[in-house]
């Protein structure tokens, strides 16, 4: 019996219609249990996961909301610059909220400490909750890469 191997789909791996996938990570990497990359290069853009407000020792930062995001957006930094970009290349923000009403002034103060014009697109969503209860905010962002 002779068997003969399918011709590769359009846009498969191995093909010049599907861009080379690259996880990017930092140490220590605390989404690696949950099979979740940190970021991913593909395509000419870097796509990072949500971050949320976890210190180096995967703790949730004590503090407030802003504390929180203040440590999400710095996390989406330093993921973004193992990548070799920064916030300055950042294309869209996803802002994930669990009390719309209590963090948006904090959401626009954070837009404007850690982003620069032109402001990237952003969407900004309320939540019920976040993978841990104490979370407050998380951020994914999609970057040029360089």
């Amino acid at each position: 019996m002779t068997t003969t191997m399918p011709e590769p789909a359009e846009g498969a791996a191995g093909t010049p219609d599907r861009p080379e996938i690259e996880r990017i990570a930092t140490t220590p990497d605390w989404y690696a249990p949950y099979r979740i990359s940190q970021a991913i290069r593909a395509g000419g853009l870097i796509h990072v996961s949500g971050q949320a407000g976890i210190d180096a020792q995967g703790r949730t930062v004590s503090g407030d909301f802003l504390a929180q995001g203040r440590q999400a957006f710095a996390n989406v930094e330093r993921v973004l610059a193992a990548a070799g970009s920064s916030l300055a290349d950042v294309v869209k923000v996803g802002i994930f909220v669990t009390d719309m009403a209590a963090g948006l002034g904090h959401v626009i103060a954070l837009r404007q400490e850690f982003l620069t014009e032109p402001y990237p697109a952003d969407t900004l969503l309320e939540v019920s909750s976040l993978a841990r209860p104490d979370w407050r905010i998380e951020v994914e962002a999609t970057a040029l890469a360089r």
